[in-house]
């Protein structure tokens, strides 16, 4: 506004002068300050802890929970005019108990004449009773009399059917000794013969007493174990985890290898439809002998290199389906580059329909033949690791490996130009 004026050559206003200010004043709120002081946590008490027990304006937690979440401080006594309501000594008895015992306690008038509220937390479990002619018709078994059984069923109604208890409690003066086991399947025993007998609709409870002693036996032995037995164990754990990751390993490796083999027949378009059929089914039959988990050979896919179709509409150039994809690999690509040189062909020839198709197809064989040949060295080194541990378990024995599984030794030079990083003789492009 000043400057304004200044442009204009218009005055400045007076003191008393009218402004928007004056009449409705400033925006500016005045911000209180409030001084709280926070004690320090101490050193090694959690964050929770302390805010349990200090707050922002310094109140004491309260001493019993409240609903507002204010503390006690700030409880306003709620006064009404209702009268109090009267209280008496009075007089009770359970019916829980049998014995008729009076006790005495303090109670509302108007409650009088109730049943004492915690009889309903006596919940007694119905034990079936049964006749003469009921035993002798149907309950009457080898190895149980009728007194042992009126002692068991006595026992069964003192002490709610907790057979631990039953068979510290069991008359062994009177009676043979018997398990816990005995006692539970005798019982249940009668009681699914009474309810057969009585046509009861009721589900019964079926006790395997051998499954019981079983369990048990395998629960004492396990308890029993010693340190030894246990680091045995998981010794044996541990190594069964280990041959079954081996075992996974060998699936998958027999898969790969299955896999090249498939890629091979069908790359090769010189083999008769018999003979194919024939090599297909040997080698199909030898896989599945050697594993359980080898795929078909129907729905394998072939291995080597995928080309991108460009069949999407627009204008594109013929010599990008030569072009090899970005997921080959570095150590594949100099491997194709290096055949080719050997070969004496054109890195980029000439991108015309028959070349970009058959270029395409010598670099996808070339990268077969080096994962035949990676695999046929896999093979081989895990052949003879096998030939070794054979030897180490049998002293003075030797593995005689068939001539058919022993690879061919024939001197390549391209193995040599190709291979960066490892031996000369396995190729590191697999």
């Amino acid at each position: 506004m000043t400057d304004v004026r200044d442009i204009l050559d218009i005055e400045a206003p007076a003191a008393n002068e009218l402004t928007k200010e004056s009449i409705i004043g400033s925006d500016k709120r005045i911000k209180k300050k409030y001084d709280y002081k926070v004690p320090k946590r101490p050193e090694g008490m959690h964050r929770e802890v302390f805010a349990l027990l200090c707050k922002d304006n310094n109140d004491v937690p309260p001493l019993f929970p409240t609903d507002t979440g204010k503390g006690y401080k700030q409880m306003k006594a709620k006064l009404g005019m209702k009268k109090v309501r009267s209280w008496k000594w009075t007089p009770f008895t359970n019916p829980a108990r049998t014995d008729e015992a009076v006790f005495h306690h303090w109670r509302r008038v108007a409650d009088a004449g109730k049943e004492y509220p915690f009889a309903k937390f006596n919940k007694q479990i119905p034990i079936p009773t049964y006749t003469n002619t009921e035993y002798t018709q149907h309950l009457v078994t080898s190895g149980w009399t009728r007194a042992e059984t009126d002692h068991l069923f006595d026992l069964c109604r003192r002490f709610d059917l907790r057979f631990i208890v039953i068979h510290d409690r069991w008359d062994h003066k009177k009676y043979p000794a018997r398990t816990v086991e005995d006692l539970k399947n005798r019982y249940y025993q009668v009681c699914a013969a009474l309810s057969k007998a009585k046509q009861q609709h009721e589900k019964v409870y079926t006790f395997d007493s051998d499954h019981e002693r079983r369990r048990k036996e395998q629960l004492k032995k396990l308890f029993e174990r010693t340190s030894e037995q246990i680091e045995e164990e998981q010794v044996l754990i541990t190594e069964l985890r280990k041959i079954e990751q081996r075992k996974k390993e060998r699936d998958r490796k027999t898969q790969d290898l299955q896999k090249l083999i498939t890629a091979a027949d069908q790359a090769d378009p010189r083999k008769s439809d018999k003979k194919s059929s024939k090599k297909s089914s040997t080698r199909h039959k030898s896989v599945n002998n050697s594993t359980s988990t080898v795929i078909k050979l129907q729905v394998t896919e072939p291995t080597g290199i995928k080309f991108p179709d460009f069949k999407n509409s627009g204008v594109s150039l013929r010599s990008q389906r030569i072009k090899l994809p970005s997921s080959l690999g570095q150590k594949k690509l100099k491997g194709i580059e290096q055949t080719l040189i050997d070969m004496k062909l054109d890195l980029n020839p000439p991108p015309t329909e028959q070349i970009c198709q058959q270029f395409n197809e010598l670099r996808s064989d070339i990268v077969l033949h080096y994962e035949l040949k990676g695999a046929l060295a896999t093979c081989d080194y895990e052949l003879q690791s096998l030939r070794h541990q054979y030897e180490a378990l049998a002293p003075g024995k030797t593995l005689i490996i068939p001539p058919i599984l022993q690879p061919k030794t024939e001197p390549e030079v391209k193995s040599d130009v190709i291979d960066v990083v490892g031996s000369p003789n396995v190729s590191n492009l697999v």
